[in-house]
């Protein structure tokens, strides 16, 4: 009979066994695991943006060839591979970080193409043997060049693999995607951004490298999550990136809607970030069983994938919804709070991070990325260079080479002969030796020839680029500035100031009808100024946007909203928020998106507002396909109704309220032609009414603003692009010119040329007329400065800081 295990006794074994101190030996242990923890799983690398298991799977993903044109695969696949080559943990933490790099509600610019059941911000996935994965778009950008020497490269867990200690990461993954962490003894939870507005930064920083944070706060205003909603809190958001820590609230997207024939209700569009509508449900329901809760009367999920989030919460006849929404912000995750800590593995020890390390850190990679790959590249370059220049040496005097070798014993007395007779290197002399007879025609020489001089030519110019630091830089911003037209996406998340939450009155009716100003901002914030005097010329320029349509008003009157789609909608201004009226420029923060107060169809927009006074002088409508319509106001028993009529795949591009009768309109086509005459000279008409021919448009051109303006006193605004890049991630060209310097024309012409385009320009992307000075902002609202005028009538015009999205009048 075996003994017991415990029987079995070896003296070697026994001497072996060492007593130790559990005190002693518990901060070593605790140690290696805290070592362990930091540096092999919560925190990221700043360089690349990835902690070890995301880099592992995106590295493994490359190696399948798992790209976007190949079929899925099914993640456990992926999973299985990244644990048993590289990562040696749970299978469980590898697939829940790959679900993570694939879900657009979590990341900004997700890494993992899914297909199946990747769950919700309410519910995790399928599990991995459902569910199929393979790289995303910008999971390549993240992993190409690894095969060109540009990171370095380290064992695997057991020696027999090696993998990136980085991955070359052509876009700053850190802050577009940000991370979430924690480690032993501290943790790391960094917002996404907004990749167009990152690479700007990046941009500017190359050309100066010392550059302030209020400078980089114009490129990079605030975070842009995934789930839309409001910022509210700039000041944290400024704090986070002067000391890498900092707070500030996220607060879901909402409006009051009509959602029966006999009630209102709170409709939810955006959600804040990592908060899933079934939370919110939850919470309001042990609210109102709690009786901490009044006046809601049904709340219903009615989200899907056309129309997205909309939770709906139905209020109770009396109970005023504004009041209702305040206390929803106050005790649900409706409104949450996001803090700041901004840790990451800077050469392998963790630091806190402002924005200047961040973007610097990752400059620095790139351009050591860069600079490795050019001399990879280059060498490759000379070692081609080197063979070819021995092939044409034998093509040159190929009989004496085939009688070298015809007259040899073995291949290594040919060798030996032919470096002998004509000074060869042995690498070129083997290179002979294996060449093909194919090689030896006329042809083949003109081609080798033609290569060597094509190398030489690529020699020289990448010696340039490692040689020149200012060269290399060049080709590190041309290369962001390509990933920005690729990946850029417009920005999701309004920025509102912390003073600038809505306030509302207990009830409509309790509102004086007072005198007031009724504003309208590019980013769509609307907003009520109460006061009848006029609003100094600096109020046209507010914190972070400019004013684009303002009318007078009193504060429980009627008034319009035109659309692209040629629709009045009627809203009444006891709904908007009020603003102050201070010395410098109303706070716009603190007003709404006019969207939130209206119903609008996909790809409509808001293009001004405008009076009901019958009285006034009226609208003037112009459209994408040159027509012009002036239409008077009226009130109607309804709260829409069309002010024009549009052809098929016509749309309005410009709406104004029309203040007196010699004003002119202007159109500018976007083959930038211009053209303006008397607003006299257009009759009005009647709302079926469909217009009247007001420009003559060139082939494939279409109009890009009409307006109104005096050409004694305005500017004529022209920006110039590629007709192929994406929205909001092309500066373009910006010109200033005085619209004096083009003279009047009939209606129903052409126009004259107002615009020259530079090498690589084809259209007008946005063009402006309107009473001088100009001001300008980019799509997150931060202003942008115009070039001084110029007036040239046809000259090009200068390079902008970066995309302009709209122009108003000072």
């Amino acid at each position: 009979m075996a003994p017991r295990k415990s029987e079995v006794v070896d003296d070697d074994f026994v001497e072996k066994i060492i007593d130790i101190d559990v005190s002693s030996e518990m901060p070593t242990s605790f140690l290696e695991y805290a070592y362990s923890v930091i540096y092999a799983r919560a925190l990221p690398d700043a360089r690349d943006g990835l902690k070890p298991v995301q880099r592992r799977i995106l590295f493994s993903m490359d190696e399948m060839n798992l790209r976007p044109n190949r079929s899925h695969v099914k993640c456990a696949r992926v999973v299985g591979q990244v644990m048993g080559q590289y990562h040696p943990h749970g299978d469980g933490a590898i697939y829940d970080a790959l679900v993570r790099q694939a879900q657009h509600w979590t990341m900004r610019l997700p890494l993992v193409d899914g297909h199946g059941n990747f769950g919700s911000p309410d519910a995790g996935p399928a599990a991995m043997r459902y569910t199929e994965c393979r790289m995303a778009e910008a999971a390549e950008a993240m992993t190409a060049e690894l095969d060109q020497d540009t990171v370095d490269f380290k064992p695997n867990y057991d020696g027999k693999e090696s993998e990136p200690v980085v991955l070359p990461a052509a876009f700053p993954n850190l802050l577009v995607n940000g991370t979430t962490g924690i480690a032993v003894g501290m943790a790391t939870n960094i917002p996404p951004h907004n990749l167009v507005e990152v690479i700007q930064a990046l941009r500017h920083l190359l050309k100066h490298p010392n550059a302030q944070l209020d400078t980089l706060m114009r490129f990079i205003p605030g975070p842009d999550l995934p789930t839309g909603g409001k910022i509210v809190g700039l000041d944290g958001i400024a704090d986070a990136y002067a000391t890498g820590k900092g707070s500030f609230k996220i607060r879901a997207t909402t409006r009051i809607e009509q959602v029966s024939p006999r009630r209102k209700g709170i409709v939810v569009t955006e959600l804040p970030y990592n908060v899933g509508p079934e939370k919110v449900i939850e919470k309001i329901k042990a609210l109102v069983q709690g009786k901490k809760l009044q006046g809601i009367a049904d709340v219903k999920d009615l989200s899907d994938l056309e129309s997205g989030t909309r939770l709906v919460i139905e209020v109770k006849n009396g109970i005023n919804p504004e009041a209702l929404l305040q206390q929803l912000f106050r005790l649900t995750q409706l409104e949450e709070s996001f803090n700041i800590n901004s840790v990451a593995l800077v050469e392998g020890q963790p630091r806190t991070l402002t924005l200047h390390d961040m973007l610097t850190v990752y400059l620095e990679h790139r351009l050591q990325v860069v600079l490795r790959r050019t001399t990879y590249n280059r060498d490759r370059a000379l070692d081609r260079l080197h063979l070819v220049e021995g092939l044409l040496i034998a093509i040159l005097d190929i009989d004496d080479v085939i009688a070298i070798i015809r007259g040899s014993d073995d291949a290594a007395a040919a060798r030996a002969r032919l470096i002998e007779v004509f000074d060869l290197t042995e690498t070129q002399a083997n290179y002979i030796l294996d060449m093909q007879l194919r090689r030896l025609t006329k042809f083949s020489r003109i081609e080798l020839e033609s290569e060597r001089d094509e190398l030489k030519q690529r020699i020289a110019e990448l010696t340039e680029i490692i040689d020149n630091d200012d060269k290399l830089r060049q080709v590190v911003n041309d290369e962001l500035a390509e990933i920005a037209k690729r990946f850029g996406t417009p920005r999701r998340t309004v920025l509102l100031a912390s003073s600038g939450e809505v306030t509302t009155s207990s009830a409509p009716l309790e509102v004086a009808d007072d005198p007031c100003w009724l504003l309208l901002s590019a980013t769509g914030l609307v907003a009520r100024v109460d006061g009848s005097d006029p609003l100094p010329d600096r109020e046209s320029r507010a914190r972070h946007d400019v004013i684009v349509s303002r009318i007078r008003a009193t504060a429980r009157a009627d008034f319009g909203v035109v659309t692209t789609a040629g629709r009045l909608l009627r809203l009444n201004a006891v709904d908007l928020p009020t603003v102050p009226r201070t010395a410098n420029a109303p706070n716009l923060q603190g007003g709404t998106r006019v969207k939130e107060l209206l119903s609008l169809n996909k790809n409509e927009r808001v293009l001004c507002l405008t009076t009901l006074d019958p009285d006034s002088p009226g609208l003037a409508i112009g459209t994408a396909q040159g027509v012009v319509k002036r239409v008077r106001p009226e009130i109607l028993g309804r709260d829409e109704w069309e002010v024009i009529t549009l052809a098929p795949k016509d749309r309005v591009v410009g709406a104004t309220q029309l203040d007196e009768e010699d004003g002119q309109l202007v159109f500018v086509t976007s083959d930038a032609q211009l053209l303006h005459f008397p607003a006299s000279g257009v009759r009005p008409q009647g709302r079926a009414g469909g217009g009247i021919a007001g420009i003559r448009l060139g082939k494939d051109a279409e109009v890009v603003f009409f307006g109104v303006a005096t050409p004694a006193d305005s500017v004529l605004v022209t920006i110039s692009g590629s007709g192929d890049s994406l929205p909001g991630t092309d500066s373009g060209s910006v010109k200033v010119t005085p619209l004096s310097e083009y003279p009047g024309k009939g209606r129903a012409t052409g126009g004259m040329r107002c615009h020259r385009f530079l090498k690589g320009e084809d259209r007008l992307q946005l063009a402006w007329a309107g009473a001088a000075p100009p001001v300008a902002c980019a799509g997150s609202g931060t202003a942008v400065d115009l070039p001084p005028v110029d007036p040239r009538r046809d000259g090009s015009g200068t390079p902008a800081a970066q995309p302009i999205a709209a122009i108003a009048s000072a």
